[in-house]
C-alpha cells in the first residue's frame, strides 16, 4: 500500500482531485483506473474528474492529464483548466500569471486574475459537424423528437463535442431527464455533453448541464462557452454573457457572428480549493 498526496478543488462545485506528477507514478496505475477509484464518492476521495500535472511537454509551459470520473478521457475541461492554473501557479510550477497548456484540445492559455479567479483562452470554437463530431448536414437548430418532445439541437465543439437545446423553462428536470439520452446518441459517435438552457435576457442564461462520462454536474466551463457561441449564433445572445450554473456564474465572452467566427472564446471565473489529503492506495 502507497499514500498518495492529493489535493482538491472546485470550480462552481465541479470538482477534481490533482495530483502532482511524482504522486501519479507513486500509484502504479493507468489513468482510467486510477479516476475510477479516487472520483468514487463512496470508496474514494470523491470528484467530477482526475486531473495529473504533467511536466513533460515540449509544446506549451506545461501539460496535464485529465480523466472523468467514469474513467474516460477528456480532451478539455473548463472548470478543470481554472483550478489546474491556479493550482501550478500557486505551487510554484510556473512563474507567470499567463501561461500555455498542452491538452487533447490543444494549447490552452489561462491566466491569473486574482486570488480566486482565472480568466481562459478557450481557443475558437468548432462549428464543422465532422469535426464536432456530430452525424448531421448543419450544427443549428437539429430538429430531434425524444418520445413526445422536441427539441432544436446546436452543436458546438470547444475541444470537447457540446449539444445546446434552448427552452422556455424546466431545464433542470430535461437535462435530468434527456440528458444521458442525447449524450449517448447515434448522432454523436464520440457522445455528447448536453445543456438545456433558459434565456434570461440578452446578457444573461442560466444553464443545466449533463456531462459526457459524469452526468448532471454544478458547472461545465465548456459548456458555458459552447452554450453563448450557440446563442450569439442564433441572435439570441450578445458578445458577453453571464452563465449560471448551479454552482454559480461565469463570464463568457466571444466576438464573433455569423459573418466571422474566427474569434476565441474567454471564459472567467472562480477556482477554490477544498481540502488537501493522503489516501492509501
Amino acid at each position: 500500500m502507497t499514500n498518495i498526496k492529493f489535493t482538491k478543488m472546485n470550480g462552481l462545485g465541479n470538482d477534481f482531485v490533482i495530483l502532482d506528477y511524482a504522486e501519479y507514478q507513486k500509484t502504479n496505475l493507468p489513468p482510467d483506473k486510477l479516476a475510477l477509484k479516487l472520483c468514487n464518492r463512496n470508496f474514494g476521495i470523491g470528484a467530477d474528474g482526475l486531473i495529473v500535472v504533467n511536466p513533460n511537454t515540449d509544446k506549451a509551459d506545461i501539460s496535464w492529464i485529465f480523466y472523468n470520473s467514469d474513467g474516460t478521457p477528456a480532451q478539455m475541461c473548463g472548470n478543470g483548466m481554472r483550478c489546474f492554473a491556479r493550482y501550478i501557479y500557486d505551487k510554484n510550477f510556473i512563474n507567470k500569471k499567463e501561461f500555455s497548456v498542452e491538452t487533447k484540445a490543444g494549447i490552452i492559455i489561462p491566466k491569473i486574475i486574482s486570488d480566486t479567479e482565472v480568466c481562459v483562452n478557450m481557443g475558437e470554437p468548432v462549428l464543422e459537424p465532422e469535426k464536432i463530431p456530430c452525424k448531421t448536414e448543419t450544427n443549428l437548430n437539429i430538429p430531434y423528437s425524444i418520445d413526445d418532445k422536441k427539441f432544436l439541437l446546436n452543436v458546438v465543439s470547444m475541444g470537447n463535442p457540446h449539444c445546446v437545446i434552448f427552452v422556455e423553462k424546466d431545464s433542470k428536470n430535461l437535462a435530468l431527464k434527456y440528458g444521458s439520452i442525447i449524450e449517448n446518441d447515434e448522432l454523436f459517435p464520440e457522445k455528447t455533453n448536453v445543456e438545456f438552457v433558459e434565456i434570461l435576457l440578452r446578457n444573461e442564461i442560466v444553464i443545466n448541464v449533463w456531462e459526457r462520462g459524469c452526468g448532471i454536474t454544478l458547472a461545465c466551463g465548456t459548456g458555458a462557452c459552447a452554450t453563448t457561441v450557440a446563442g450569439i449564433l442564433n441572435g439570441y445572445l450578445n458578445n458577453t454573457v453571464k452563465a449560471n450554473l448551479p454552482g454559480g456564474s461565469l463570464k463568457i465572452e466571444w466576438q464573433g457572428n455569423t459573418n466571422d467566427t474566427k474569434h476565441n472564446v474567454y471564459m472567467t471565473g472562480c477556482a477554490e480549493y477544498s481540502f488537501v489529503g493522503e489516501i492509501i492506495i
